[in-house]
């Protein structure tokens, strides 16, 4: 079984949650068996380790993002760069509304979080419609750091966000797709 395989068997689907005709994709089972999360984690490392791929820095999104993000940036000798929730930072911030399906969320980055010309992996445990990550490569650039790719576990194609991004420009790393939503 490749990587890849491997770690979709053990990404748990949850039906009708948090609504019904919802499959949540849960994402805790690759974190809770050590082995199952070493090879989620190589499996990023090894990507980056790439010279031509290689960031300058590690940008994870609130909150899984953060998980995967900050472990991803150790292993690679990097800093890590929380985008978090608005109000949860507490020095100098930027931020960036954008839409979601039933109304609207904010997200917020230091001002000092990232330098003009920093190349950024921003990352996210799942991309759904593409907001959460969209929105956190414009409050990079805002800063002029280049967003040199977006990385998630998962990817929900029918959603459509994968597209977006990458119609936006973004090039867009993941390792599981799922069929449905």
């Amino acid at each position: 079984m490749d990587s890849t395989d491997y770690l979709k068997s053990h990404i748990r689907t949850v039906p009708d949650w948090p609504a019904p005709g919802v499959q949540f994709r849960d994402i805790t089972p690759l974190l809770q068996d050590p082995r199952v999360f070493r090879v989620l984690i190589d499996t990023f490392v090894h990507r980056y380790m790439e010279p031509s791929l290689r960031p300058t820095v590690v940008a994870g999104l609130d909150a899984r993002g953060f998980i995967i993000g900050s472990v991803v940036a150790y292993e690679l000798g990097l800093g890590f760069v929380p985008i978090r929730k608005k109000g949860k930072l507490p020095f100098t911030t930027v931020e960036e509304t954008y839409e979601l399906e039933y109304g609207s969320a904010t997200v917020e980055l230091h001002t000092d979080a990232v330098k003009p010309g920093d190349r950024v992996l921003l990352i996210d445990d799942l991309i759904a419609t593409g907001g959460t990550m969209m929105a956190g490569a414009r409050l990079l650039e805002k800063l002029g750091a280049e967003v040199m790719e977006g990385a998630a576990i998962v990817d929900l194609p029918e959603l459509g966000g994968s597209e977006r991004l990458r119609a936006s420009g973004l090039p867009l790393f993941t390792l599981v797709n799922f069929s449905g939503h």
